[in-house]
């Protein structure tokens, strides 16, 4: 089910709230966690009913290995590394199965054709969100390794991985983000109605933004572009239109989050001001950026080492960035590009120097801007092949300008400068500087709001690019 769609909107949504504020909030909370865990499971289930059990399963698994995990903490230590170890690799072959196994038969068929009649290709369909709700898990049980008491009620843990909100595109929360919150969180008119006016803004970017922008980055990825202007339109279309699609989704999620009480983390932090890939990479998708620095990074040994471990480091933890949003190698050629940048920009100092020097700074914040979006030409196309033939384009393969750069130039104007506008800082900041300003804000993406249920009566909506990782 869509955060965006009828269905959500004006079904699911309202009688989720009704039930969840209908059931009396005393005690342990156990009937609003039962209520709100029951709604989860039959959001998966809306748009993926065979995989709840695969999820179920998941839970249950977790919250085993969980409890032997902590068990064995301070009783033998070496029994409970192993417990981990088997915990870790019991999530990895969920989530390898799922999201890897298709490309690797491929790839095994490609490279070694005399197998082929002894290496079946594998067709698995990817469940929605798999990748958010395992690397929630697998945090959870490293958490009880470190120290974490292991969650000992199955119903808080359960709604732990599968609360609605962020269930199937983030942010990634921590167990102990929201361990207090599973019991004792206080629902107040404040956090309700700024969780209201929450999901209506990322609504809005969503409908009204980033639908606009994927009409055109659509089909100047479809093909090879015909000008380098289309070329560079479609690159740009689709730098805002996943930045609006995601962060917008993220603004939902913590929005719906709070209509129930709970407090979730932040993931984006206008990323696109940028002064060095590091600095976008601290204000891009945040949760799984912390996520891979506090679970793979640092327990490398981080920056703390020699340069050629740092190297390795580095090398592991972007290999798996890029695998993590997709079984391709675009995507791994996405994550080694960020991968080789960000081992450059540690090796030089330049992200100090940058945040020191505000020359420097001005001079690579567009040069960061530059090397983001070239990225994102390597993330979006189908194939190494045809993000090549978009560089091409790009780069003075194919003619200036043609008919649809023009046609799409005009139509997209609009839209794009309010992109530019809406992803930078400043905006914001001025709409809720003030209660006056605030309330004009706050009006305006209301009407927006409007608009938007309009556009999504007529059906001009797209599925998250997220749900896809």
């Amino acid at each position: 089910m869509l955060f965006t769609s009828i269905d959500f909107l004006f079904l699911f949504l309202p009688l989720t709230l009704a039930g969840y504020y209908a059931l009396p909030s005393s005690g342990r909370r156990n009937a609003r966690n039962c209520w709100l865990l029951a709604a989860s499971l039959a959001f998966y289930a809306w748009g993926e009913p065979s995989f709840v059990m695969a999820m179920l399963a998941s839970i249950a698994f977790n919250y085993a290995a969980a409890l032997a995990i902590d068990r064995l903490r301070g009783a033998c230590p070496r029994a409970m590394r192993l417990a981990l170890a088997a915990a870790v690799a019991g999530n990895l072959a969920l989530l390898g199965t799922w999201k890897y196994c298709n490309f690797a038969t491929a790839v095994l068929r490609e490279w070694l054709p005399s197998l082929q009649g002894a290496i079946a290709q594998t067709s698995f369909v990817l469940p929605i969100g798999i990748s958010f709700f395992t690397f929630q898990a697998l945090s959870y049980i490293v958490d009880v390794s470190r120290g974490e008491r292991a969650q000992r009620s199955p119903l808080r843990l359960a709604l732990y991985i599968a609360l609605f909100p962020q269930l199937v595109a983030g942010p990634i929360v921590r167990y102990t983000t929201v361990r207090d919150q599973l019991e004792s969180r206080r629902e107040t008119w404040e956090v309700f109605s700024r969780g209201v006016f929450r999901f209506v803004v990322g609504f809005n970017k969503k409908m009204l933004l980033a639908n606009a922008l994927a009409e055109v980055a659509d089909r100047a990825f479809a093909s090879a572009p015909g000008s380098a202007a289309f070329a560079w339109l479609g690159a740009a279309s689709y730098m805002f239109q996943i930045y609006f699609d995601f962060s917008g989704y993220s603004d939902m999620a913590i929005g719906l989050g709070g209509m129930f009480g709970f407090r979730f983390p932040e993931n984006f932090d206008h990323p696109y001001v940028s002064k060095t890939v590091t600095e976008f990479w601290r204000r891009w998708h945040m949760s799984l950026g912390s996520w891979f620095r506090d679970y793979v990074y640092i327990p490398l040994g981080g920056s703390r080492v020699g340069r050629a471990r740092l190297l390795a480091n580095l090398a592991a933890v972007w290999l798996l960035t890029g695998l993590w949003h997709g079984a391709g190698w675009t995507f791994v050629l996405w994550g080694g590009l960020y991968g080789v940048l960000i081992a450059f920009e540690k090796l030089t100092g330049l992200a100090q120097k940058a945040e020191r020097f505000r020359a420097l700074g001005a001079v690579c914040r567009p040069l960061t801007l530059l090397a983001v979006l070239l990225g994102w030409v390597l993330f979006r196309a189908p194939s190494v092949g045809a993000a090549l033939d978009h560089f091409a384009a790009m780069f003075g393969a194919a003619p200036l300008l043609d008919g649809p750069a023009v046609f799409w130039c005009r139509e997209m104007a609009v839209p794009l400068v309010c992109a530019a506008v809406g992803s930078a800082p400043v905006l914001g900041a001025r709409i809720l500087s003030g209660a006056r300003t605030a309330a004009v804000g706050r009006a305006l993406q209301f009407a927006l709001f409007v608009v938007s249920v309009s556009c999504l009566v007529m059906n001009a909506h797209n599925p998250f690019i997220y749900f896809n990782f």
